[in-house]
């Protein structure tokens, strides 16, 4: 835990850790084997409020601060990557309407997402269009007062069991994000399976075919789909799973800590072995290492300070990365053992690898990073 946080934070970090470690950690494993997480968890999770952490209490959110939220998502993270992805783009649509939303949208949809009575889910991947969001192929047209949507979704996480799906399209060759529900005639939900990792995350590809929407489900205005609402939607998504980073990290420092106490070679405990030693130093300090990046992030967002968004940039970036290698050493010090089912390790492992691409890949933050540095923002 870190020691700058307020009472108020510590206490409510405590109270997600035990949650996560009572009813999420014991099935994690299980969810996914299964490929799925069932619904009276998401249920638990809805009613202790953790699904609104974004939302303001005038909408009928929890209103965590930055900090606190990254909190719940390390917390999350430790317990199930796949889980974190729900957190993170339920979130993502939260925080979308919240700042580009009509006060019609905000005031209809946001107590519905808020109170988990219905589950966002944030459609921007495609088939053949990933990290070049800008130039998706999916197109929207306008006619007799609606807007009538075509076009291919994939990757979409909770996508399966999600009521409200926030969608970018082009709309006059400028992309633009509309509020999709479930229920209008013309989506098909087709679920994604045999994932490397995040397999328990319920992922589906959309199809729209002649999709009509009404003019009112227009988030923002014609062209600020990819400037403003996913920029903004973005930046949420790199925050939270850089915080969840963190918390995959410190899972698998736990896993070894615990399996090096015990298990024994060569006469002796694998602790007191100096190679393992080093790989055991190695996660800790990787793992303060991005824990003091991801805080620094939510302190300067909290403060309204521009500069966050490279910040969290860099914290995705440094975490990610740091988790993937942490998650490796995991698996070399649990030998045969981490290749299995019995033990977490190649669960997260799998899961790590995933947190380098979503929410933009590696190298999309490294371009960003690099080009910030050359314009001197850092």
């Amino acid at each position: 835990m870190d020691m700058d946080l307020t009472p108020r934070q510590k206490e409510a970090q405590e109270g997600f850790r035990a949650f996560m470690e009572a009813e999420i950690a014991p099935q994690a494993d299980r969810n996914d084997r299964e490929e799925r997480t069932p619904r009276e968890t998401i249920d638990k999770m809805a009613r202790r409020g953790l699904l609104g952490s974004v939302v303001p209490e005038e909408y009928g959110g929890a209103g965590m601060d930055p900090l606190t939220h990254g909190l719940l998502c390390e917390e999350t993270g430790r317990a199930s990557a796949s889980l974190l992805s729900l957190v993170t783009a339920h979130g993502m649509v939260c925080l979308a309407l919240l700042k580009w939303g009509s006060e019609a949208q905000r005031k209809d949809v946001l107590p519905r997402l808020a109170r988990g009575e219905s589950l966002g889910a944030f459609a921007l991947s495609e088939p053949a269009i990933g990290s070049d969001a800008r130039n998706v192929q999916t197109a929207a047209t306008l006619s007799n007062g609606s807007y009538v949507i075509d076009g291919s979704k994939k990757w979409i996480s909770f996508g399966q069991m999600a009521d409200v799906f926030l969608v970018m399209a082009r709309l006059e060759e400028q992309p633009t994000v509309f509020l999709v529900e479930r229920e209008r005639p013309g989506i098909a939900v087709k679920p994604v399976k045999g994932l490397l990792g995040f397999r328990a995350a319920m992922l589906a590809e959309l199809e729209f075919d002649g999709c009509a929407v009404p003019a009112e489900n227009l988030v923002g205005r014609t062209g600020f789909g990819f400037s403003h609402v996913v920029a903004s939607a973005l930046d949420h998504g790199r925050f939270s799973i850089a915080f969840g980073c963190t918390g995959l990290s410190q899972a698998c420092l736990d896993a070894c800590l615990d399996y090096t106490r015990r298990r024994h070679q060569f006469g002796k405990p694998l602790k007191d072995h100096q190679l393992v030693q080093r790989m055991i130093a190695d996660m800790v300090a990787r793992l303060k290492a991005a824990r003091l990046l991801c805080h620094r992030a939510a302190r300067l967002k909290a403060a309204g300070d521009p500069s966050s968004i490279m910040e969290t940039s860099v914290a995705k970036y440094y975490a990610s990365t740091a988790a993937l290698q942490t998650a490796t050493d995991a698996v070399q010090i649990h030998g045969a053992n981490g290749c299995g089912e019995q033990y977490p390790v190649q669960r997260y492992f799998r899961d790590a690898k995933i947190m380098e691409i979503i929410e933009g890949s590696s190298q999309i933050q490294q371009m960003i990073i690099a080009r910030a540095a050359y314009d001197r923002m850092i």
